[in-house]
């Protein structure tokens, strides 16, 4: 049995349990069934392929043959020995691993910065493009709108209403926050200022609601305070990116969104949509007096001089 190195991590694994959607670790396997048919200066490229699959995906032919101590042109003969036109066609698996988001932010950005280079920024617009757009497909497909009145409705019965996200979710749980309070009182985005997800916590109850944002890598304490909110019995709304999320699978409502994407960060995209569409189901489950609220908020706004009134 061949074994190879998993495209994106240190695990040495079978070759004959590859998922076969991988196709980055196939030319992995490729490379170690024809490693005897190699050259001895093929097989030092090879090796270093085999020993670093993270670069190839976002190094140059001349960057892997000075790593290798090799000619660029035996990275080249390398590559059409196992089966490929050259040196890109070999890559390109890699590169869409780094595309699909089966790679660490570092090696995404160095991949960027090669678009970027070679000129070929309609490549990447049309990946943003076709991923930003699956990925709202892919997320709403699997949600049901009776998961969402679900939410809604623990939410709406709420005494309190905590929003939680750090990084870069700490600002799409402060605009839902925002929006929230247009027409609710109760909603309040944590960490507060000079605080931390515990403290504010720290007298939550069965009366209250957490909903808390984190996608891989999960943030230690996003679900520090998914599981503290489990113990004091509050209610929990989970947005992650995968139903192993340790948030997720702590939740009482738990919501999957799909971020993947060629930038080096998750997309937040799938995520505001998901919130955006769950505040619809809360004014949806809200008792009459909610449209008064929201009419009467920004009624405040226009008289107070916040929206510029075109006088025209």
């Amino acid at each position: 049995m061949n074994f190879v190195l998993d495209t994106y991590s240190d695990t040495v694994i079978p070759s004959s349990t590859m998922n076969g959607t991988d196709i980055s670790s196939h030319v992995l396997t490729r490379l170690t069934d024809g490693w005897d048919t190699l050259t001895p200066e093929a097989q030092k490229a090879a090796r270093y392929v085999l020993e670093n699959p993270r670069d190839v995906g976002v190094a140059t032919v001349r960057e892997i043959a000075e790593a290798a101590n090799v000619k660029p042109n035996t990275v080249v003969r390398m590559a059409r020995q196992v089966g490929f036109d050259g040196y890109e066609d070999f890559r390109e698996p890699f590169r869409e691993a780094i595309r699909k988001g089966r790679a660490n932010f570092p090696d995404r950005a160095r991949w960027l910065q090669d678009i970027r280079k070679t000129g070929d920024l309609g490549g990447i617009y049309a990946d943003m493009v076709d991923a930003t757009i699956r990925n709202i497909e892919d997320s709403f497909a699997g949600i049901s709108t009776k998961a969402l009145k679900s939410a809604a409705e623990a939410i709406w019965n709420s005494r309190n209403v905590f929003t939680l996200g750090v990084g870069v979710n700490n600002a799409n749980a402060r605009n839902f926050t925002y929006l929230a309070s247009t027409g609710m009182v109760r909603f309040q985005a944590i960490p507060r200022p000079g605080s931390t997800a515990i403290d504010d916590l720290a007298w939550a109850d069965t009366r209250d609601v957490l909903v808390a944002i984190t996608c891989h890598p999960y943030r230690a304490e996003v679900v520090e305070a998914v599981h503290l909110a489990r113990e004091q019995g509050m209610t929990v709304v989970a947005v992650s990116d995968s139903l192993a999320s340790p948030v997720i699978r702590a939740a009482d409502h738990g919501f999957v969104v799909i971020a993947d994407t060629p930038q080096f960060f998750p997309s937040s995209v799938p995520t505001i949509a998901l919130l955006e569409t769950l505040l619809s189901f809360v004014i949806a489950v809200a008792s009459p007096e909610i449209v008064d609220r929201v009419e009467t908020f920004h009624r405040r706004r226009h008289q107070l001089g916040i929206y510029h009134e075109d006088l025209e």
